[in-house]
């Protein structure tokens, strides 16, 4: 029998002693793939199942600026953010703990589309998790149970996307209850995906707009990146334009600030960017750009 195939039942000695603090911890777990990876910090990343565009490139972002460090990525296995969590995780080679609501047998995983997702997380050396029997067709009521899994499992938890009835709440709810880390992205405002991110912001959740703030709420220090040893060689737009990305801007703020500053043309200043852009030494990410 291929190891991706056996599922087995832990003893309750195996149970992550995290899930063993919970108000209402599972009373029997089940395990396919790989044992829970241990020495390592574990980001839960929840979401809507109807993921917009940004937050899909959000997720994508944040986790590939994760590759490298010892951080498993929990997810659900559900549509929209979770598989997003999941493929992202795959291609950054970071370890996935998927927690779906079903059985972790072939013909009950839940969702069928995201079978040979559960597949591909089995093959990478990841790890399937359950606490319902292996034949198990998921309920509704079972998705919010699992969720305090993935919560308790975690040691912090990041919200892609929220909307206001969105089921994510409940498991952000769920971390603060269970005193963990809880980072949201940041949204536009207006936008219905981010009333989640808005209103727990506020309450005072993290903010999660680049990888080093997951990084810092998992208190793992950065790697020392290589330091030039001295400044670019720049003048003219490129250097004012180097100069006001100390602190990011959107290119209309940059614009602005670089007409009113040093009387640039507009046109100079694009172009100014361009070239930073083509040379390494600024980016754009997340509607901002900044020095990399």
């Amino acid at each position: 029998m291929d190891a991706t195939d056996e599922i087995r039942l832990l003893r309750r000695e195996e149970f992550p002693p995290e899930l063993l603090e919970l108000p209402d911890p599972p009373e029997q777990l089940w395990l396919r793939g790989a044992p829970i990876p241990v020495r390592v910090a574990r980001l839960a990343i929840v979401g809507s199942r109807a993921l917009s565009s940004y937050g899909r490139e959000a997720c994508q972002t944040l986790v590939a600026g994760l590759a490298g460090y010892p951080i498993a990525i929990i997810s659900g296995l559900a549509l929209g953010a979770d598989a997003c969590a999941h493929r992202a995780a795959l291609t950054a080679g970071l370890p996935v703990i998927a927690v779906p609501g079903s059985g972790l047998g072939d013909d009950a995983l839940y969702p069928r589309a995201n079978y040979a997702l559960a597949q591909d997380i089995l093959a990478s050396g990841g790890t399937l998790l359950s606490e319902h029997e292996p034949s198990h067709k998921a309920r509704v009521y079972d998705f919010p149970s699992r969720n305090r899994i993935m919560v308790g499992l975690a040691d912090a938890v990041l919200v892609i996307e929220a909307g206001q009835k969105s089921g994510t709440l409940i498991t952000a709810r769920l971390a603060s209850e269970y005193n963990r880390e809880l980072l949201f992205v940041p949204h536009r405002i207006g936008d219905p995906h981010g009333f989640g991110a808005h209103l727990f912001l506020r309450l005072g959740a993290a903010l999660a707009a680049e990888p080093r703030h997951i990084l810092e709420a998992l208190r793992i220090p950065p790697r020392e990146e290589a330091l030039a040893t001295e400044m670019p060689r720049l003048e003219g737009a490129d250097l004012r334009v180097w100069e006001l990305l100390a602190e990011p801007r959107s290119r209309d703020e940059l614009l602005r600030a670089g007409r009113a500053s040093a009387h640039h043309a507009a046109g100079d200043l694009l172009t100014a960017l361009i070239s930073l852009e083509l040379r390494g030494l600024v980016r754009e990410e997340f509607g901002a750009w900044r020095r990399t």
